[in-house]
């Protein structure tokens, strides 16, 4: 019997850096491993993408005249979009599509202007009615596309991603190794980050702060906060920093922090929670449900407010030892949970053609 062919594409993974090349890499991986031989998998990848699942899947690159030429040369039984921005749009696939919807950040930004919202949900709704299925990263997300597009309510599901556990190599020590004890948080450094509320933490205390990811100018912003807090020989931003210096700063902090109000899901909670750190979050957009019972949450951003959570978090997870509880719930994702309910959805596609 001929094994149905399935294509998933993982184009966005041209940037190593961003979100999609670690949910591609991770995802990606455990399809390969879940699989069984019950699918042909194919990958849709970008030319120069870094990573390749070490030869394990047959892989198709992306080309400029797939807009034009995709729908005729294709034999597939399903292919799987795995976010929004893929190149491949569903209306030049003839195939059950599936469309994972990551987030829905823009309509949430105070910043957004209005017109560019309509713009960009006339666009999203678009892919949505061209597809087959719709999965979302978190229950939050999924309510905003139901929210949003209320006649898609059927077709949508909500797959929670995986996060790779980290491995720490002892003899490895990152560019920049701060003074102990301090505080650690990662992202891109944009004003949803909320990197700039973190400074006020460190009154009252010793604690240093480090800061990694892609720089912006909204750089200014966090280092004027630490001014203003006496603490700008504590804040360190680090920059782009590598996966090696990364694990070393999650496993030597003495907690994470991660007020976003823009997230579909907020990997960098579950790498942190993996080493049983304690994580202080924001109360809003998707952070809940990966940060569960065992996070503390920031429900304003008054720096008194946050003072007191962090204070007082410190306090508890120290005394009640919630090291093993935090990675407890760290362990409820996991790639290859993720890669088996997406194979068991390619197959209900197939059930129903």
């Amino acid at each position: 019997m001929k094994k149905p062919n399935v294509l998933v594409t993982f184009d966005s993974m041209k940037d190593a850096n961003c979100g999609y090349f670690s949910f591609g890499k991770g995802l990606g991986d455990a399809l390969i491993q879940e699989n069984k031989g019950k699918f042909k998998l194919k990958f849709y990848l970008f030319k120069h993408t870094q990573y390749l699942f070490n030869g394990l899947v047959d892989i198709i690159y992306l080309s400029r005249l797939d807009r034009l030429f995709f729908k005729g040369k294709n034999d597939f039984d399903v292919v799987h979009l795995s976010d929004q921005t893929c190149r491949l749009r569903p209306s030049r696939v003839n195939a059950k599509k599936i469309m994972t919807v990551h987030d829905m950040n823009k309509v949430h930004l105070k910043f957004s202007k209005p017109h560019r919202i309509q713009v960009y949900l006339k666009k999203l709704g678009r892919l949505v009615s061209q597809c087959d299925k719709i999965v979302c990263i978190s229950q939050f997300v999924a309510n905003d596309v139901v929210n949003y597009f209320p006649e898609a309510k059927e077709k949508v599901s909500v797959i929670y991603n995986g996060a790779d556990k980290l491995i720490a190599d002892e003899k490895h020590n990152p560019s920049f190794v701060p003074p102990k004890p301090f505080l650690f948080t990662i992202g891109l450094l944009s004003v949803q980050k909320g990197f700039h509320l973190l400074p006020a933490l460190l009154k009252g205390n010793d604690f240093h702060l480090v800061i990694s990811g892609k720089e912006t100018p909204h750089k200014q912003r966090i280092l004027e906060e630490a001014e203003k807090y006496d603490c700008l020989n504590r804040v360190h931003i680090t920059g782009p920093i590598s996966d090696e210096d990364k694990t070393w700063y999650y496993k030597n902090c003495d907690a994470f922090l991660f007020p976003s109000v823009a997230e579909g899901f907020g990997l960098p909670i579950i790498e942190a929670m993996h080493f049983g750190k304690p994580v202080f979050l924001s109360k809003f957009t998707s952070l809940p449900e990966v940060g569960g019972d065992v996070a503390y949450y920031f429900d304003n951003f008054e720096p008194e407010h946050m003072q007191d959570v962090f204070r007082d978090g410190m306090v508890d997870f120290a005394q009640n030892n919630r090291s093993k509880e935090a990675i407890a719930q760290a362990e409820k994702f996991s790639w290859e949970i993720a890669a088996k309910q997406y194979l068991s959805l390619y197959q209900e596609c197939l059930n129903n053609r």
